[in-house]
C-alpha cells in the first residue's frame, strides 16, 4: 500500500512532500517526494492517561469512537473494573481490548481498594500487582493515589512501586495539591506522573522536580487552561490526557481538541505533536509507530495543522475511520459482575439533627475533581435533616452495593435540582451507588431502579423516569457505542431538566465519593475529610 502528503516529521521537526510504501502492517519506506498531497500525515494520538470504564463502554466499544478523532492509543488504567471485580475485571479489560485494531496500554492497578475507608470489591496486593506487571500487555504500575501511604512508607506501597521498578516500568502519580517537601518525598519514590495538578503553580513545582505532568481534559476535571503554559517551559515534559470521559463527549472529540486549541493558542506546533504523539511513547515504552521506517503503519491523515480534523485514521496498515466513520466493528463480549444489595425504603435515607444550626457541605465545582468544604445553615424537618432546594444545598447518600447496608447520607451544594433525584453506580473509586436528590421518595427510587438492573445511572421526578443500564461490573455496557452515546445524552438532557447546572452532572456525581482528592466527600461509610484524612460529622 502506498499513502502520499505532506509528512509531520515530529523527530526532525519538519514538514516535507513524501509517499509512505507500508507491507504486512508496517511502514516499509518514507521517500521524500517533489509533489504530494495537500493533507498532513503524523503520527496518530495518544491519551496518556484514562480510565477506559468512565466512558461507560467496553474497550472494543471505546475504540470505536476514539479512532475517529485520530486517537491510535491509549494509556489506560483499569483501576475502575478492578474496584469492582479484582484482577478478573484487568484480565477482562485486556482481552477485550485485544479483539479490536487499537493500541490498549492498561497498567497494573496499585490501589485496590483505593482506601480503607470506604468498602470496596475486591483487593489486589503486592504480590498480585507483582504478577500483573509481568505481561507484556501491563506497561506501568497505574497511580499512586496512596499518597500518605508513600509519605509515611507503608510496606504494601513501597512493594508495589519497587515490583515495577524491577522491571522497568513506570509508576503513576496522583498527589493533587501536594507541594513543598512532602512532594519532593512523592516524587524521590520513584513516581514520575502527575494528571491532578490544578494550577500553574503547582505543575511548575513538579515539572522543577523532573515530574512528568499530564494536562488533563476530561468531561468533569478540565485543567487545560490552567496548565498549557507549562508546555513553553517543559515540552519534553507535557502529555495530554482525558481521565475520564463520557461517551457523548467522546462522540464529539478526543486529544485532537486539545492539540487544535494549544496550536490556535500560539504554541508551538511540535511541542503541541510532542505532547500528543510523541512523550506518552517514550515514557511508557510503548509498542505502536511514530511514522518511521520499521515502525508499526499507525498514522492518521489531517486536512490541516490547525483546525486537525481527522480525514483517516490507519492502526497497523488497517484503515480504521475516515471522514468522522468508524470501520472498526462491534465484538461480542460476555457479561460479569459484582453486585449484591437489595432495595431501600424512603426511611431509610432520613438524617436525624442533633439540633445545631449549622451542617458540613460538600461544594461540587464546575471542571474541577476537587470541592470544599462549607458551613451552612441546617434546613430541619420533625426533627430530621431535609434537603434545602432554595439554597441548593441537596441530600447526597452513598449505598454499598457489595453488601446490605444503611445508606451515608450528607448535603451538597451545586448541583441545582429542583425536583426528584439523579443517580449512577460509577462512583469512584469503589463504585457504590451515589444519589443526589430533593427528597427520600425521590432519592429513593432512583436508588432502587440501579439496584434493580444491577448497575447503571437513573433519574427521575418521580411521575418518570430515565435509565440507562450499564451491565458489564455495574459501570459499562457492551451495547453499540453510539447508541450508548445517545442514550447517555438523553439521560444528561432529563437530569438538567429537573434543574441540574453542571456541565457533566452524573460525571460531577461520580467524583463525590472519590475519597483522595481533598476535600469533603461521602463515601459508603460516611462523610469524609480529604485534608483530615478522617470522617467527620454532618453536623458542625
Amino acid at each position: 500500500m502506498k499513502i502520499s502528503g505532506q509528512l509531520v516529521d515530529i523527530h526532525n521537526r519538519e514538514i516535507f512532500p513524501a509517499e509512505i510504501i507500508i507491507d504486512n502492517n508496517k511502514i516499509v519506506s518514507i521517500i521524500k517526494v517533489d509533489i504530494a498531497g495537500e493533507k498532513f500525515i503524523l503520527p496518530g494520538f495518544i491519551d496518556a492517561h484514562i480510565h477506559i470504564e468512565s466512558s461507560m463502554l467496553i474497550p472494543s466499544e471505546f475504540a470505536r469512537l476514539a479512532v475517529v478523532h485520530g486517537s491510535v492509543a491509549t494509556v489506560s488504567d483499569p483501576h475502575e473494573i478492578a474496584n469492582v471485580m479484582g484482577v478478573e475485571g484487568v484480565e477482562y479489560m485486556i482481552e477485550n481490548g485485544n479483539k479490536v485494531p487499537f493500541w490498549f496500554n492498561f497498567g497494573a492497578p496499585s490501589c485496590v481498594p483505593a482506601t480503607n475507608f470506604e468498602t470496596a470489591g475486591a483487593t489486589i496486593d503486592s504480590n498480585a500487582v507483582a504478577h500483573l506487571l509481568q505481561r507484556n500487555e501491563i506497561k506501568y504500575l497505574s497511580e499512586m493515589m496512596n499518597w500518605p501511604g508513600v509519605l509515611f512508607d507503608d510496606e504494601e506501597v513501597k512493594k508495589k512501586i519497587a515490583a515495577a521498578h524491577k522491571l522497568n516500568k513506570p509508576v503513576d502519580g496522583h498527589a493533587p495539591g501536594l507541594t513543598g517537601e512532602q512532594a519532593l518525598k512523592y516524587i524521590s519514590s520513584g513516581i514520575s506522573t502527575d494528571h491532578e495538578c490544578f494550577t500553574y503553580e503547582e505543575g511548575k513545582f513538579k515539572a522543577e522536580h523532573g515530574m512528568k505532568i499530564l494536562i488533563r481534559e476530561g468531561s468533569a476535571a478540565k485543567n487545560f487552561d490552567a496548565l498549557i503554559p507549562l508546555l513553553n517551559e517543559f515540552p519534553e515534559l507535557i502529555m495530554f490526557c482525558s481521565d475520564d470521559k463520557h461517551p457523548n463527549d467522546l462522540v464529539v472529540s478526543h486529544i485532537s481538541e486539545l492539540v487544535s486549541r494549544a496550536v490556535k493558542k500560539g504554541f508551538d506546533l511540535f511541542d503541541v505533536l510532542r505532547a500528543a504523539c510523541l512523550n506518552a511513547h517514550t515514557h511508557y515504552h510503548l509498542d505502536h509507530g511514530l511514522l518511521r521506517e520499521g515502525d508499526s503503519a499507525d498514522f492518521i491523515v489531517v486536512d490541516d495543522l490547525k483546525n486537525f480534523k481527522v480525514h483517516q485514521t490507519f492502526i497497523q496498515g488497517k484503515l480504521v475511520a475516515e471522514n468522522g466513520k468508524s470501520f472498526i466493528d462491534s465484538v461480542p463480549e460476555k457479561i460479569i459482575n459484582n453486585f449484591n444489595c437489595t432495595e431501600k425504603q424512603p426511611e431509610d435515607f432520613k438524617l436525624k439533627s442533633n439540633g445545631n444550626k449549622n451542617i458540613r457541605v460538600i461544594e461540587a465545582l464546575e471542571g474541577q475533581l476537587i470541592t470544599n468544604e462549607l458551613m451552612l445553615p441546617a434546613k430541619i424537618e420533625n426533627g430530621f435533616l431535609v434537603s434545602d432546594a432554595e439554597q441548593d444545598i441537596l441530600k447526597l447518600t452513598v449505598i454499598n452495593r457489595y453488601n446490605d447496608a444503611p445508606p451515608a447520607v450528607a448535603f451538597i451544594k451545586n448541583f441545582g435540582l429542583k425536583q426528584g433525584a439523579i443517580a449512577s453506580c460509577v462512583g469512584h473509586d469503589s463504585h457504590n451507588i451515589i444519589c443526589v436528590g430533593v427528597d427520600d421518595e425521590s432519592i429513593c427510587r432512583a436508588v432502587n431502579l440501579i439496584i434493580k438492573s444491577k448497575g447503571g445511572l437513573s433519574a427521575t421526578d418521580r411521575k418518570s423516569d430515565k435509565f440507562l443500564p450499564l451491565p458489564v461490573a455495574g459501570i459499562m455496557t457492551n451495547a453499540d457505542s453510539y447508541d450508548v452515546a445517545e442514550n447517555y445524552s438523553s439521560i444528561d438532557a432529563f437530569a438538567k431538566q429537573l434543574g441540574a447546572k453542571l456541565h457533566a452532572p452524573y460525571m460531577t456525581l461520580s467524583f463525590m465519593a472519590l475519597l483522595v482528592i481533598p476535600d469533603l466527600k461521602l463515601s459508603d461509610k460516611g462523610l469524609f475529610s480529604g485534608k483530615r484524612f478522617e470522617f467527620v460529622g454532618v453536623e458542625a
